[in-house]
């Protein structure tokens, strides 16, 4: 039997670079031989990039909170069930853009669902499965919005104000500190070789780890 792959999450607030940095992570993967997929939420699925759509595209009618909460997570079920979960048992590694800490931040730490109310739907959809791996790459929310706006239209969640992202980077950057083993902050306002460096680094040390 083929040991169970690591499951490995790339999180932040808009504009820190996870594009980049999940291809410099899967670059990196390959030199090193490892089996793997790369996969994003919302989304990884046919049926979850279509609710990708509903939730991120700008729409005039309010999108109720409990809504948003609940089709983050029938999204997720999708894509757990019939992506991530399968990949892992075949030993292959999952390299994730967002998972359920994105929820926590941004419905969370941004909209101010109660975190009982997400961890509640964490545990009915993912039972105990959790990232073995997660990487924040971290930068003031000013640096990051303003990257994001250089990349063209913003969609429903990008357009909103910057006291909605100072609270999701503070969810990110509170949730690291209480479980230092498993989160891994990276600084994305340094210079990109640095943070492709760092990312680098950390993708060898997991590789490591496991020989």
């Amino acid at each position: 039997m083929s040991q169970r792959g690591l499951f490995i999450t790339f999180e932040g607030t808009e504009g820190v670079g996870k594009s980049t940095q999940l291809a410099n992570a899967a670059a990196t993967l390959e030199s090193l031989g490892v089996d793997f997929i790369q996969t994003r939420e919302p989304g990884g699925t046919p049926m979850a990039e279509s609710i990708r759509e509903l939730l991120l595209a700008p729409r005039d009618e309010p999108v109720n909170e409990t809504t948003e909460l609940l089709l983050m997570f029938a999204a997720r079920a999708q894509h757990l069930y019939t992506r991530i979960l399968p990949a892992l048992e075949r030993g292959q590694w999952v390299l994730c853009d967002r998972f359920t800490d994105a929820t926590f931040a941004y419905q969370g730490g941004g909209r101010g669902v109660s975190e009982d109310r997400i961890a509640q739907l964490e545990t009915l959809v993912q039972g105990e499965v959790r990232p073995d791996h997660v990487v924040l790459l971290d930068a003031p929310v000013e640096t990051g919005m303003a990257r994001a706006r250089k990349r063209g239209e913003l969609d429903r969640f990008e357009q909103e104000a910057v006291a909605f992202f100072e609270r999701i980077r503070d969810t990110y950057r509170r949730r690291a500190g209480d479980d230092p083993r498993r989160y891994h902050i990276v600084d994305a306002s340094s210079p990109l070789e640095t943070v492709t460096t760092q990312v680098r680094d950390l993708m060898c040390k997991f590789h490591a780890d496991l020989l």
